[in-house]
């Protein structure tokens, strides 16, 4: 199963750096995309809307005011699921994906990793 981040920072201190840290850490590939190119983890940082295959769960790490420009993006990837971290809620888009039939969860990935419940 593959993980797409979006919002990926190369600073330790981004939630999202830590969550690639976690994921790598529990044998899950990953794939980032974020505001700069950079390496977390051996997991390139991109900075475009790559095709990424197979992509299984997109966790979310940007506002619900960046979030519009990834809308069409993330249902053409087909994913699973949309996890929404803490500050990334959208009922906008929450009503997008159902249309799409993508599920889509209101939690916290680096809790759902340590819960075993990702």
């Amino acid at each position: 199963m593959k993980t797409l981040v979006i919002g990926a920072s190369t600073n330790k201190e981004r939630y999202s750096y830590k969550a690639i840290h976690n994921l790598v850490d529990k044998s899950h590939q990953v794939v980032a995309i974020g505001a700069q190119k950079g390496i977390a983890f051996d997991v390139p940082i991109e900075t475009e809307k790559t095709q990424f295959q197979a992509i299984d769960t997109v966790t979310l790490y940007i506002s619900a005011k960046v979030q519009p420009e990834y809308y069409d993006y993330i249902i053409s990837l087909h994913p699973r699921r949309v996890i929404f971290n803490p500050g990334t809620e959208n009922p906008e888009f929450y009503a997008i994906l159902k249309e799409n039939k993508i599920s889509y969860e209101v939690a916290c990935t680096l809790v759902m990793l340590a819960t075993n419940q990702f």
